[in-house]
């Protein structure tokens, strides 16, 4: 008699072994200078916390995250509908992926944009995450334990609950936007990047908000740009080449001169 493990538990444990799998990743890739937005003496002199901090943080949000998944399935009592959404049509997976990026971007960007404005908010809770001037990879969930829970976990409920999608379906979004977030936070423009082709918001992108001209735009995260556009919030930059190597994301003359 096999041991069966239930969607609901594999839609909770999947994303945290995709994001430390594809953080190692990047964290390899990282060598390679020229990919690089940041050369790796400012990854080490300009960040204001270690590494050790970093993934005792992201260790800390990922088992509160599993907590509230786990409960979040049990009460909506997805078991039930999982046996008919596990047959849906290509064409109802692709509206409940779109509908859940688009609930999850929205959520995230005014809750961020939020978090920067509110001067209390900033500087007790969301500047734990700025304390990483140059982003990478494993510290893309380096959050204080309340960002953490009102940004991914009660976003990542809302997403998973207004797209009607079954816990199995919820699998693959949320590795999908697991991978997507350590993408925007590795620090790396490697060539053929299907995340840099298919998407505007990237990890030069979320680089220009990281920077101290940019922490008030570019709030969007993780998929699309829509709400900086719409709102004025858009800082546009451009990809230069370092002279030491590798890639800087630089604001526009006009952004520059503000």
């Amino acid at each position: 008699m096999g041991f069966a493990i239930s969607d609901e538990l594999l839609g909770t444990i999947v994303p945290i072994v995709v994001y430390w799998i594809y953080s190692g990743i990047y964290v390899c890739l990282g060598s390679f200078e020229n990919y690089r937005l940041h050369s790796k003496t400012d990854e080490d002199e300009k960040n204001l916390v270690s590494k050790q901090t970093v993934v005792k943080g992201v260790l800390l949000q990922q088992s509160v995250q599993a907590v509230v998944a786990i409960l979040l399935f049990t009460l909506s009592g997805s078991d039930a509908g999982a046996s008919a959404q596990q047959s849906s049509s290509f064409i109802t997976l692709v509206r409940q992926f779109v509908t859940a990026m688009v609930v999850l971007d929205t959520w995230q960007y005014f809750l961020h944009r939020y978090m920067h404005e509110n001067k209390f908010l900033y500087r007790h809770v969301h500047s734990l995450h700025h304390r990483l001037v140059v982003p990478y990879a494993f510290g893309a969930l380096y959050n204080h334990p309340v960002e953490g829970l009102l940004g991914d976990t009660v976003g990542g409920a809302l997403s998973f609950l207004l797209s009607g999608m079954s816990p199995r379906t919820s699998i693959f979004f949320f590795s999908f936007a697991t991978i997507k977030t350590v993408d925007d936070h590795c620090g790396l423009m490697l060539p053929g990047n299907p995340f840099h082709i298919f998407f505007r918001n990237n990890s030069a992108y979320h680089d220009i908000h990281h920077q101290l001209y940019g922490t008030k735009y570019n709030f969007s995260q993780p998929f699309f740009v829509m709400w900086d556009r719409i709102l004025g919030t858009y800082m546009p930059y451009s990809l230069e080449k370092r002279t030491e190597g590798g890639f800087e994301a630089r604001p526009t003359k006009e952004f520059k001169d503000d």
